[in-house]
């Protein structure tokens, strides 16, 4: 008798796990069709309403013989489609992400194509503008952090900006590359719905728009690293925005997103990728600290409050915009600056 009940009680724990998994399917089949690239939207749509109500009709509803044999199938059909879902460069972008940067080097000089540099009245009113650049590895002198704040402290964007010895500078910055019949989602960067894209463009661009248009809470680190590994860093950087320009990625929001890229390009340890600092990007910069990669002279909150970039009221970026943002930051391991910022 106890043996019968036990037989039952496994059967009904069975029962519950295969309904939580079919469910658990559905909602996320559902929403990986909804957030897909899939064109024209009206088969994109259907499928989000009809491939998880088939899945769940079949399980609730057909006979057992059915549901064993044509739920399997309608997964596998589901896991294939989503593993050969191509990412596209051709796709109608956004004006931000209409122009991918490119980047050859020859010999010590690297010669970057289309890098970016709108100039903002608001967010979304701009004039685009791009241009080309050659820079020389023997001139590459500083690299730094950048961590930008819209909302709380657990989540920021994260970037680096190169620097040079004739006070030139090139931001990068790893976004999603949204299409113009969208509209921004977080949710989407959890499938296949952006591609990744390196934003190669001018400080007064990529730091200027969030410090002086969406007036953001800017911080800029200065990474100390041999000017080995900061070639090296920058190199990998170009390596990459060369790839991509023939190889389109999918960004993902979990896995390969700003920060965790930025650690595949330095190639950082897998420890270090794991770390909870890394999804909740607010914090990058406090495991950057802990690392020694930034200006250990102060204790991490006392840095990152001297690190903010201020501008003054009504500023918009011109010529001197690098040099104005970072003339009160702690840039240099020896230098004080007072602490009452």
């Amino acid at each position: 008798m106890k043996n019968l009940q036990h037989q039952s009680s496994a059967h009904k724990w069975f029962f519950w796990i295969k309904v939580t998994g079919t469910l658990l399917f559905s909602l996320y089949s559902a929403a990986a069709f909804y957030y897909s690239t899939l064109t024209p939207d009206n088969v994109r749509l259907a499928l989000t309403i009809l491939f998880p109500l088939l899945v769940s009709g079949l399980f609730f509803f057909a006979p057992t013989r059915i549901s064993h044999r044509a739920i399997p199938v309608l997964g596998t059909l589901f896991v294939i489609w989503y593993l050969t879902d191509p990412p596209r460069n051709n796709r109608d972008w956004a004006g931000e992400y209409a122009l991918p940067a490119d980047a050859v080097l020859t010999g010590r000089t690297v010669h970057i194509q289309h890098i970016r540099n709108f100039k903002y009245k608001t967010e979304t009113n701009y004039t685009p503008h791009y241009y080309d650049a050659t820079y020389n590895l023997d001139d590459l002198s500083s690299v730094d952090m950048i961590t930008s704040y819209w909302a709380g402290e657990s989540i920021a964007h994260v970037f680096l900006t190169f620097g040079f010895k004739d006070g030139r500078h090139i931001a990068i910055s790893i976004e999603t590359r949204r299409q113009k019949r969208f509209p921004y989602s977080v949710i989407a960067g959890f499938f296949h719905h952006y591609e990744m894209f390196y934003v190669t463009a001018d400080e007064k661009d990529l730091i200027g728009v969030r410090t002086d248009i969406r007036k953001e809470r800017v911080y800029l680190y200065r990474l100390f690293i041999s000017p080995q590994t900061r070639e090296r860093l920058f190199k990998s950087y170009l390596s990459e925005i060369h790839f991509l320009h023939t190889h389109p990625r999918w960004y993902n929001t979990l896995t390969d997103n700003c920060t965790t890229e930025i650690l595949s390009r330095a190639g950082a340890q897998l420890q270090y990728r794991l770390d909870w600092r890394v999804l909740l990007s607010g914090y990058t910069a406090s495991l950057a600290y802990d690392l020694g990669l930034l200006n250990t002279q102060y204790d991490f909150p006392t840095l990152k409050r001297l690190s903010r970039i201020y501008r003054p009221d009504g500023a918009t970026p011109d010529d001197h915009y690098s040099q104005e943002i970072r003339a009160n930051l702690p840039l240099d391991k020896g230098v004080s600056l007072p602490q009452n910022k």
